[in-house]
């Protein structure tokens, strides 16, 4: 009847529609199930018992034949048929993922990720594309579509908390995580019950067995198998659910981001979103600035140096790039509008330092926290059946134990919170040095050319003395928390004991001792578990409540607030026309808070007033200009919308027309991680005529010369190749290049020098691509603009409109803005006079300038495993002096304890055994308890001891190798320093150093602790059974063999990972910090699409990652199930003799030793992927290095006496194998002499200044007084000699630490030398903003005009007291008050036998020297005093001369100078 009835359900199934196909082929297994259960029942469970029999045995052979049959139809082969592919959208069906079609047993076992693992085992890398297709439930615009219902109030979410939301969309998932747990958790019971029932058989003989052994050899196997499966099977969702949060919380902060107003935060509101829940790494915690700390990131986590590219502490500052190209107004303005213009900054950058953290930090934490069940559900489950069992056994006693426990469990709290307190002050001295590595890293040219190395290498060494320091007590309490974890459950196993034994009397069997062993593991693990995911779920809380917090409670543009549609009627001009561009009676700020009456005049809100019209010229330039502070950018933001609007009246409104597009060029340049050219065209369709006049009307032909690449050159992250000029270049090109009829321009020129500027306002302003479009224009450079202005607006520093009109209304109104202008004058007159023009002073020069489209030089990827050379590294550097010593003594001590780990199991049970041979009463518990608690003794101080010493040895590597690696970058040439970005370098001394100090000991102590454990354990196994020694030896190969298949595949998918990762959130930290330009350009759109592109390509490459987990985890499972299983079956079938007690030692070795394999190869996993910061380090250990000092190059006490220079036939190069950049120069220069050098770009002047500090690689003779460069050390050369650069770099700290860094001079001296050099008379005594030697100075000077640099830099140089002073004369970038200064300064204030060689790019400066150097193409074409060069007709620099328009003047000087001396 039946068979009838399924035979009828497969005929529907065959030729029904798929839709009735699918239920009659349900409904038809469930029906060969039920009926293969009612055989299994009838036929199958009797078999497995001593007193039943098989109940249909009389039909022989057939029952056996239709039992086989239904198996195979109600459980095979629905078991190995794939599975039908169901579109997520039936309407866009995709490329299946094999995941999504592979069958129930296929997905059970992983076995449809096979070819991935072989074909990445075959081939070297295994790259993006070789992955499978991404499944369409992942998609991006899927997971949007599914999740934004729930969480984004936008698409219709309810707006609860955002917990509840994401239960909501993952509701399906966690039922069923809910249900694989308690499979897990009956799974893991299994092997206990499994044990205690065979040894029962085994010590008591057959007579009341009533399951027969094998049966329990089979749960042996099953168990674990069964156990693995559903918890592979939990992280296979799992991980899934990670994968697609991550995801799906970055687009959803994204999308809100872009409703977000980039409000500026006042000092107290900026101080509430300081409280970074950054687990703080170090290497992304304190680059920017020192995070408040916390704990370090939890293993399984993401991991950290993924993560680099957007992180920002949401405490970051304001930037200062705006304070560089500002600094001589920031120096001048009255304080009250510098700190109000700081405020709005300082917010506006605060808010994307937070976005960049929720989706770094904060997110990383939430996923951290997704376990919950584990909590909530797997623990207390666990723990009761655990209880349960133990009662079974052991009755009451079982209670008395968990009560200890109990009691117990305070210590480890007590100990995590050392711990956690330890911790933050290790993070606090790793921020500090990382601050002080960074700086040092990013002024390290100045460290080579002023001799600082040893001095700054001291000052690296003591910061890491601290931070190691608190280094050690964390592995110390480290090592003591591991010590009370393992001890809490042997307590608890031995009050359990000694109850049993001496209170209730009982006797302890093998059956008894063994499975209670395996469930006091059980408890261990939860305990484990329990403890270090609490502070995790406390983590996740604290980030979840700050996500849920940014959705709900940021402030929000005006076209998404409440009252956006009665705004939106206000934007609407009533009169004027639609397409009218201005305001009326209108008031702008930056929160639509109410004003705070308690706020100080500085911190109050910025208000901008337009009363009456403010219309602007259509088709034409218009100028916005104004004092600092006044609100020139705020009135473009108005216009765009950016700043909440408050109407004064009924005929309030603003409006910016967009229908023909609108282009914005801020003043914070912003580029994208792309080429220059995705940077110009920024999505626009690609036309090249256009392209040619934007980029040559822009000024960037010659910068895209000097790239190898041109335009398909990569700018890197926050447009780390360019320049701030080409920034701001290419920030304009954009907007040109744009189709929009309108152009916002902030402040375009201020980046740039004034020859730059003046092309731009020629070639672009004026230019064809302009023409007949509405420019507005805010600048500073009103000399320079007014030329194309056709309307001008003057802005008031209080916010008001003062005048509108022409330029000479605007001057006539505001005496501080004609003053301002007028000096603007005389700066452009001064740069008429350069004879070269402007280089970047941060870029290498010559030919080394040519840089590569991609990135400088290429990080190399390393493929395959970690080299051996890499390890020795470090295990050199924990043995010191005496390796051998060192290591045997280490492992010695963790033998020894090992070795009394494996004693005390077997010792177990040999007390257990005593009863079985003699009486009870003659068993003398004591006794065997002592013995017991002994050997435990002696395992924890053999634990003790040997870790102690193995941390000794880990610390003494990171102090070995933090120091070769600083030494090796302090030590090396200037030419690699150009080609290797300077962040690649910081994250060598931040991420690697960080893997050396955490990772790398860690995994390497448990590789080598868990090598040793089943080396142990698999010697007990052989030891009682020696024929396990061929098995143990196969489980052991094939184990190897798949850790090594599975590490070939992790370690290509975790960089392909990696490499997926970066560009997400360098995209997302690109877009937050140009917020502002995407709304203005409109391209919101593009930017979310982008986003979901990249969020799939990381989905793809992270699913693949947790997935191959899965497909090792499960195998190796398996296989240690089998190898157990296996030894069981032979000891009670083949090897009947032997006693319950060994067997129960052998059988709880063996399923040690099988579950051990997983976390060997696990492990050595972990170690292999941290060991490749050692290769990184190795590798930069090994650069070229400069000469290292040596005895004999020790000058003489009294050099130099004087500041005599003989050069002879000097050479020099770039590089070992690069052309020559100077050719034979000879010349003598005697103390006291003041000489120029001049010549066109690229003749030499600048190679000149650095083969005289042996910074390139030179031939020749360089005599400096008397004694030759090349025969004295390195850094006595550069510390005699001081060179003043274009643009000096100052370290961030006091102004008495950078004139002094090394205290050693008094405050009178540095007072002196600042008076000398003219700061004084730069600045009046009773100013409140004044510099003094107490002036914090921001990192690289950022809060100083370039004038002010120089001044301290001579400063410095007066300090110093060397008599050889090299300067690098500033251009057009300093005022011209203080150049007046600076060379009145040089010509009075110096010694007069100190030698001033000055790199000049005007005549004016040098015409009164004593000697004038003309350098051309690497050679000197004349060389004497400047009167008789000038009587040379054909000279070249009477050439020079006659060319400026200062002729006159420049000839007088000469002459002078001549009748002077």
């Amino acid at each position: 009847m039946t068979f009838s009835y399924t035979s009828i359900l497969g005929f529907v199934a065959v030729c029904a529609k798929p839709r009735w196909a699918s239920v009659a082929n349900f409904h038809l297994v469930l029906v060969l199930l039920v009926a293969a259960g009612i055989y299994v029942y009838r036929d199958v469970y009797p078999l497995t018992t001593f007193t039943l029999s098989p109940q249909d045995s009389q039909e022989g052979w057939l029952i056996w034949a239709k039992v086989a049959l239904v198996l195979l139809a109600g459980v095979v082969i629905p078991l190995v048929i794939p599975r039908q592919y169901m579109p997520f959208d039936p309407k866009d069906p995709q490329q299946p993922n094999p995941e999504q079609t592979a069958s129930i047993l296929s997905i059970a076992v992983y076995k449809f990720l096979d070819p991935v693992v072989f074909l990445a085992y075959r081939v070297p890398h295994l790259s993006h594309t070789d992955l499978p297709p991404i499944p369409d439930y992942d998609f991006g615009k899927n997971l949007r579509k599914r999740s934004f219902k729930e969480l984004d109030t936008f698409s219709g979410a309810k707006g609860d908390y955002l917990f509840w939301g994401l239960m909501r969309v993952f509701r399906r998932e966690y039922i069923f995580l809910a249900v694989l747990i308690i499979v897990r958790v009956v799974g893991s019971m299994l092997s206990p019950l499994a044990i205690n029932r065979l040894l029962y058989v085994l010590q008591s003989g057959y007579e009341d067995a009533i399951v027969r052994p094998w049966v329990w050899i089979m749960f042996l196997f099953l168990g674990p198998v069964m156990s693995a499966a559903a918890i592979q099977y939990y992280i296979f969702i799992n991980t899934g659910t990670l994968v697609r949060t991550e995801g799906i919380i970055t687009q959803l902060v994204f999308e809100h981001a872009l409703r977000v107003r980039m409000k500026a935060e006042t000092a107290e509101s900026a101080g509430k979103s300081t409280d970074n829940t950054a687990v703080g790494t170090p290497e992304t915690a304190s680059i920017v600035e020192p995070s408040p700390g916390g704990s370090e990131p939890s293993p399984g986590g993401s991991e950290g140096s993924e993560d680099e590219t957007a992180r920002e502490p949401s405490t970051s500052g304001g930037s200062q790039k705006k304070a560089k190209t500002k600094g001589k107004d920031e120096a001048k303005k009255p304080e009250g509008i510098a700190a109000a213009a700081a405020a709005v900054q300082a917010k506006a950058s605060n808010l994307v330092g937070k976005i960049n953290n929720l989706v770094t930090t904060d997110l990383n934490n939430l996923v951290d926290g997704r376990d919950f069940l584990f909590v909530l559900l797997y623990g207390p489950l666990q723990v009761i059946l655990c209880m349960i069992f133990l009662y079974v056994i052991l009755g009451w006693s079982a209670f008395v134990g968990l009560a200890v426990m109990i009691a117990l469990a305070p210590v480890p709290g007590y100990i995590a919170k050392l711990l956690q307190n330890v911790q933050k002050e290790r993070m606090k001295k790793t921020d500090a040095r990382v601050e002080t590595v960074t700086e040092t890293m990013n002024v390290l040219r100045m460290i080579k050319l002023f001799g600082w190395e040893r001095k700054m290498g001291d000052r690296l060494s003591e910061k890491r003395e601290e931070e190691l320091h608190w280094l050690w007590k964390r592995q110390i309490l480290g090592l003591l928390n591991g010590n009370i974890n393992y001890i809490i459950p042997v307590a608890h196993m031995i009050a359990t004991f000694v109850t049993y034994t001496l209170i209730m009397k009982k006797e302890l069997s093998a059956s008894i001792v063994f499975s209670a062993m395996a469930l006091f593991d059980l408890l261990r693990d939860q305990l484990f578990t329990i403890f270090f995911m609490i502070p995790m779920f406390i983590q996740a809380k604290v980030s979840l409540d700050r996500v849920d917090e940014f959705l709900k409670k940021t402030e929000l543009l005006d076209s998404f607030s409440e009252s956006a549609d009665v705004l939106a009627a206000m934007s609407v001009p009533p009169d004027a026309g639609d397409d009218a561009i201005g305001f009326r009676d209108a008031t702008f700020s930056w929160s639509n808070e109410e004003t705070s009456g308690s706020l100080t005049p500085s911190k109050r809100n910025f208000r901008l007033r337009v009363e009456d019209e403010l219309l602007f010229k259509k088709g034409s330039i218009n100028l916005v200009i104004g004092p600092t502070g006044s609100g020139k950018t705020s009135l473009l933001m108005a216009l765009l919308g950016e700043m909440h609007f408050i109407p004064s009246g009924p005929g309030s409104w603003f409006g910016l027309p967009r229908a023909r597009g609108v282009a914005y060029a801020a003043q914070e340049s912003w580029v994208q991680n792309e080429t220059i050219r995705d940077n110009i065209l920024f999505g626009a369709p690609y036309d090249e005529e256009r392209y040619k006049k934007v980029i040559y009307q822009c000024a960037l032909t010659r910068d895209l010369t000097l790239f190898d690449a041109g335009d398909q050159t990569e700018v890197g992250e926050k447009g780390l190749t360019l320049s701030g000029g080409q920034k701001a270049r290419i920030t304009l090109a954009r907007a040109v290049y744009s189709s929009a009829g309108i152009l916002l321009l902030d402040d375009v020129l201020a980046a740039l020098d004034v020859h730059t500027s003046k092309w731009i306002v020629e070639k672009c302003f004026k230019g064809d691509l302009i023409r007949g479009r509405t420019v507005i224009l805010v600048t500073h450079n009103v000399a320079l603009a007014s030329s194309v202005a056709h309307f001008v607006v003057s802005l008031s520093s209080d916010g008001r409109v003062l005048s509108q009109g022409s330029v000479s209304d605007a001057l006539a109104k505001d005496q501080a803005l004609s003053a301002e202008v007028a000096k603007e004058e005389k700066a452009m007159e001064k740069a008429e006079d350069e004879i070269d023009a402007t280089e970047d002073p941060t870029k290498p020069t010559d030919e080394s300038k040519k840089v590569a489209g991609k990135l400088v030089v290429d990080e190399e990827i390393a493929v395959g495993h970690v080299s051996w050379s890499a390890v020795k590294l470090y295990l050199l550097g924990m043995s010191g002096n005496w390796p051998a010593l060192f290591w045997s003594f280490v492992m010695a001590c963790l033998i020894a304890c090992e070795f009394s780990n494996t004693v005390q199991t077997w010792f177990l049970g040999y007390w257990a055994q005593q009863y079985q041979t003699r009486p009870a009463e003659e068993v003398s518990v004591p006794y065997y308890l002592t013995i017991y608690i002994l050997m435990l003794c002696a395992a924890i101080t053999m634990y003790c001891v040997g870790y102690a010493f193995y941390y000794v040895g880990s610390i003494r590597a990171s102090r070995d190798i933090h120091k070769r690696l600083i030494d090796s970058i302090l030590g090396t040439t200037l030419r690699w320093l150009d080609k290797t970005p300077t962040s690649r370098v910081i994250a060598r001394c931040t991420q690697d150093i960080r893997a050396v100090d955490g990772p790398i000991p860690q995994n390497l102590g448990g590789v080598i602790e868990i090598s040793l454990t089943m080396l142990l354990k698999f010697a007990a196994v052989v030891l009682f059974t020696p024929i396990f020694i061929i098995p143990g030896i196969v489980v052991g190969v094939l184990g190897g063999w798949l850790g090594q298949i599975y590490i070939k595949a992790q370690l290509s998918v975790k960089r392909e990972m990696s490499n997926a990762r970066a560009p997400v959130l360098g995209h997302f930290g690109a877009a937050v910090a140009g917020l502002t330009s995407i709304r203005a350009y409109g391209s919101q759109e593009a930017f979310k699409q982008e986003s979901l592109t990249r969020i799939d390509r990381y989905t793809k490459c992270a699913r693949m990652f947790y997935n191959l987990n899965r497909w090792i985890s499960f195998r190796i499972e398996a296989l240690g199930a089998l190898f157990a299983s296996c030894l069981a079956a032979w000891l009670v079938y083949a090897q009947p003799g032997s006693t319950a007690s060994n067997t129960g030692f052998s059988l709880t070795m063996a399923v040690g030793f099988s579950g051990m394999i997983l976390w060997w190869v696990r492990i050595l996993n972990e170690f292999e992927v941290a060991g490749a910061s050692l290769e990184r380090i190795q590798q930069y250990v090994s650069i070229e290095q400069e000469p290292k000092p040596t005895q004999d190059g020790v000058p003489p006490a009294y050099w130099p006496s004087s500041g005599d220079l003989k050069v002879e036939k000097l050479s020099a190069r770039y590089s070992l194998d690069g052309p020559e950049v100077l050719h034979d120069l000879s010349f003598e220069i005697k103390a006291g002499e003041r000489v120029g050098i001049v010549g066109r770009t690229g003749s030499g002047k600048s190679s000149l200044t650095l083969s005289l500090l042996r910074c390139i690689p030179t031939t020749g003779k360089v005599y400096y007084d008397g004694i030759p460069t090349d025969s004295i050390n390195l850094d006595a050369l550069r510390s005699n000699i001081t060179i003043i650069p274009q643009v000096p770099e100052l370290l961030s700290g006091t102004l008495r630490q950078n004139l002094d860094p090394f205290d050693q001079y008094d405050d009178a001296t540095l007072n002196d030398a600042l008076r000398h050099a003219g700061l004084f008379s730069l600045q009046s005594s009773d100013d409140e903003g004044r510099i003094t030697l107490d002036t914090q100075i921001s990192s690289g000077g950022g809060n100083l005009s370039v004038g002010q640099r120089q001044i301290l830099a001579l400063a410095r140089a007066i300090v110093r007291q060397s008599k050889l002073l090299i300067l690098d004369e500033a251009t057009s970038a300093i005022d011209y008050e203080t150049d007046t200064i600076i060379q009145k300064s040089l010509r009075t204030q110096l010694p007069s036998d100190v030698t001033i060689i000055t790199v000049a790019h005007r005549l004016q400066t040098i015409m009164d020297a004593d000697k004038i150097m003309v350098l051309d193409a690497g050679r000197i074409m004349e060389f004497g005093a400047p009167s008789e060069l000038l009587t040379n007709e054909k000279g070249f620099l009477r050439a020079l001369v006659d060319e400026s328009n200062d002729k006159f003047t420049l000839y007088a000087m000469a002459h002078g100078n001549a009748v002077n001396s």
